[in-house]
């Protein structure tokens, strides 16, 4: 093969980088961090296409082996039912660890745990656990008799059943509401102290962001995982707007990235999965090695990520090196 030309109107550091990236992964790929782990988090669907959607999604991701799949739980119940039901389909077609999230404002602890009691009986021993967004009007959403914050929930999981796994939220870019970045992490040092396993976080684009923020919680005295949220991009102007809500910071150089591919959507989705990807892989590269995909009920950007981790379908992998049981990372 030749070597890599450049124009001579490209600068030094420029070429350096360039090969810099180019030598990073030889081909075939090789071993980066044996055992990553993916887990996908999927939302309740509201039409009979959306919850035919949704197992087509669930079937498409299963074969990755995740540690565990979610799915999400409105604030006050609002998706209660079609939660319940997502979970106990999943519970009983699959062999997957299924986790319920769960939220506190706007209900009573009662009604919480009427919720917890529902997820034990159809054998969902995976909890997310969330304070929640107040409903709108409502000054913090609490209500008497409720849990005041999700430390308190995570306290009241843990002290039903010690053997409920346990994961809480976290904010690499920091939660909108708090009042400093030193109070957000002492709020989830609250919560893992309460009892919760991990904490999983928001989706970020800024990697450097979520590394800084794993150094401040290890100062903080935070020893137990925090795994990175990893949102493929569907739909930029989608994204942006949630990222808007949640005080995820869109990179300056994110909206030229994808300028002009809503009206290209495979190209669009090449864009989309090469940069979840690449945030995967430099965070591999940090010393992580869990990923919780946020899939928006579209298998196949998660998909492709984790394909181009190195992340192979199960029955795809016998050819290869200790592939007995686990999922596969190069």
């Amino acid at each position: 093969m030749n070597p890599v030309e450049f124009s001579n109107d490209v600068p030094d550091a420029g070429r350096l980088a360039v090969t810099d990236r180019l030598g990073r992964r030889p081909w075939p790929a090789t071993l980066i961090r044996p055992g990553i782990e993916v887990s996908f988090e999927f939302f309740p669907p509201n039409t009979p296409a959306g919850d035919k959607s949704l197992f087509e999604c669930v079937e498409k991701l299963a074969p990755f082996g995740p540690s565990f799949v979610s799915v999400t739980y409105g604030a006050g119940g609002s998706t209660q039912e079609r939660t319940l039901a997502t979970l106990e389909r999943l519970t009983t077609t699959t062999d997957l660890a299924v986790a319920g999230h769960l939220t506190c404002v706007g209900a009573t602890k009662n009604l919480v745990h009427g919720v917890i009691d529902s997820y034990l009986k159809m054998g969902v021993r995976r909890i997310v656990a969330l304070r929640g967004d107040a409903p709108e009007g409502s000054s913090d959403g609490t209500v008497d008799g409720g849990f005041q914050t999700a430390a308190d929930l995570v306290a009241a999981i843990r002290a039903r059943d010690d053997d409920i796994d346990i994961s809480v939220a976290a904010y690499p870019e920091v939660h909108p509401k708090a009042t400093s970045p030193s109070a957000d992490l002492d709020n989830l040092k609250r919560k893992l102290d309460a009892g919760a396993d991990r904490a999983l976080t928001q989706f970020f684009f800024d990697t450097d962001a979520f590394l800084r923020f794993r150094d401040s919680a290890t100062k903080a005295g935070i020893t137990k995982p925090i795994v990175p949220g990893i949102m493929p991009v569907p739909s930029f102007e989608r994204v942006a707007s949630f990222a808007a809500k949640c005080g995820t910071i869109i990179p300056e150089w994110m909206p030229q990235l994808f300028d002009g591919l809503e009206d290209m959507p495979d190209v669009h989705q090449l864009v989309s999965a090469t940069l979840a990807a690449e945030q995967c892989r430099r965070l591999a590269e940090n010393g992580v090695n869990e990923f919780h995909f946020y899939t928006m009920n579209k298998p196949q950007l998660s998909a492709a990520t984790c394909q181009i981790l190195g992340v192979r379908p199960q029955g795809l992998i016998d050819d290869q090196p200790n592939s007995a049981d686990s999922v596969r990372a190069c």
